[in-house]
């Protein structure tokens, strides 16, 4: 019996996926734990492993096609079993999005005389059997195109002018040109005779956006995820931020010492990242109302400190998490933080490991900033924002010396949290970088 495959849930937030490839085609064999597709999540990429094996029987979505989850998106069973045209479930699945490869995703028409109706145009296509025959080889599509005959009659030799005229391209490419505002025309197809696929849209709508003074990128995936979470932080979060400098005189100089040590245990070099957490997770255990989560009229505290890491990607922002953080020491932060930093920058971020964060760290500190106000990660209560380290003229004990000081901002949520424990925390993680020994005691 042929088994549904499904559009994944891989996170509590997960309405939808988006279908970035398959690696396997109609017809080809499939064993237990090989790589079947892969998609795209509101928080990473990853490609999903076959649970069955067998033939993969169908497959009713094509690349960029965005699918709810838990919605079947193909089959695998014993070679010749019969599964459904339509997704089970999707009556009014659009025949253009189903099939196995593009050369198949041709103009439904009836081979007769009968009209049939334009689903975009919604008036009725005459055309001859003849006309239409030549329309589906060349992947036409019959009400773009204008009839010479009685009362607008498509013949064979209308189909064969719309062929000289028009490029031939895939109903994806076409559907991308036409929400991307790109003429067909003036890409080079890179298939049979010239047909345009979507992989031939990106070099054209690069060469195209160099010649305008315009550039257009569509809000989508992680991107637009990001977006809507930050909006709705600053929205509904009433958010204070507090800020204060550190003397990290101290914490340079552990660093040094720690170099050498750190990078023949781990192969990685100890960052001030590193440092900061550990400093961090050590003051969020003797401030636990730091480290809570408001879950509609209850404030949760949390038993384990799992802090956040923002990394910047290429589409966005990612946060992977480093659990029980303040059971570690620097060398285990520093394998985790270098670990997880490049997972998140390749794509290779698991589920889990994006999960569970109960305080985050964004730190700016290899820019030109002192200092900013960061939007809470919800559903945390609070952030930290790291600006660079910068000599600064300070005075110490009478005297005027120039000193490394680093910014920090906290950004806090002031429905749990209020000025004065916001104010004892950030001033007791002052005191700990710049007198770093208290992490040892």
């Amino acid at each position: 019996m042929a088994k549904a495959i499904f559009m994944p849930k891989l996170s509590s937030t997960m309405e939808v996926g988006t279908l970035l490839q398959w690696f396997k085609e109609e017809g080809d064999a499939v064993e237990v734990g090989e790589a079947l597709f892969e998609i795209m999540t509101d928080k990473i990429n990853i490609e999903v492993e076959a649970y069955e094996e067998g033939i993969l029987l169908k497959r009713y979505y094509q690349e960029d096609a965005e699918v709810p989850v838990n919605h079947v998106i193909g089959y695998i069973g014993e070679s010749g079993e019969q599964v459904p045209d339509t997704p089970p479930g999707d009556a009014d699945a659009d025949p253009s999005t189903a099939g196995t490869s593009e050369s198949q995703q041709e103009e439904i028409v009836e081979q007769d005389e009968m009209p049939v109706k334009s689903v975009e145009a919604g008036q009725k296509v005459r055309a001859t059997p003849a006309a239409r025959r030549l329309a589906s080889e060349a992947d036409m599509d019959l009400t773009v195109i204008t009839g010479s005959g009685p009362s607008g009659r498509i013949h064979a030799t209308d189909v064969e002018k719309a062929k000289q005229q028009t490029p031939k391209a895939t109903p994806l490419a076409k559907k991308i040109a036409n929400d991307q505002g790109l003429e067909l025309t003036s890409i080079e197809g890179s298939g049979p005779h010239g047909k345009i696929y979507r992989k031939d849209l990106e070099t054209g709508q690069t060469e195209t956006l160099e010649t305008t003074e315009t550039k257009r990128v569509k809000l989508e995936g992680i991107a637009k995820v990001v977006a809507q979470r930050m909006q709705e932080s600053a929205q509904t979060v009433p958010h204070v931020t507090i800020h204060t400098e550190i003397d990290m005189s101290e914490v340079i100089a552990m660093r040094q010492s720690l170099l050498p040590i750190i990078e023949k245990q781990t192969g990685y070099r100890v960052s001030f990242t590193e440092i900061i957490v550990k400093a961090v997770a050590h003051t969020l255990g003797k401030h636990p109302i730091i480290n809570a989560s408001l879950e509609g009229n209850e404030i949760v505290f949390h038993d384990q400190i799992n802090i956040g890491l923002a990394v910047a990607v290429d589409n966005g922002l990612l946060v992977p998490v480093i659990h029980q953080a303040d059971q570690k020491g620097l060398a285990a932060l520093t394998a985790d933080s270098k670990t997880l930093a490049k997972q998140a920058r390749e794509g290779q971020l698991k589920p889990a490991s994006m999960s569970g964060g109960t305080f985050t760290i964004s730190n700016l500190g290899m820019y030109a900033v002192d200092t900013f106000n960061p939007i809470i990660n919800q559903p945390e209560s609070a952030i930290l924002g790291v600006g660079r380290i910068n000599e600064k003229p300070v005075g110490v004990y009478g005297d005027i010396q120039l000193r490394p000081m680093m910014g920090l901002s906290l950004s806090f949520d002031h429905r749990i949290i209020n000025g004065a424990p916001a104010a004892a925390f950030i001033t007791d993680l002052k005191s700990v970088l710049e007198q770093p020994f208290e992490l040892l005691v």
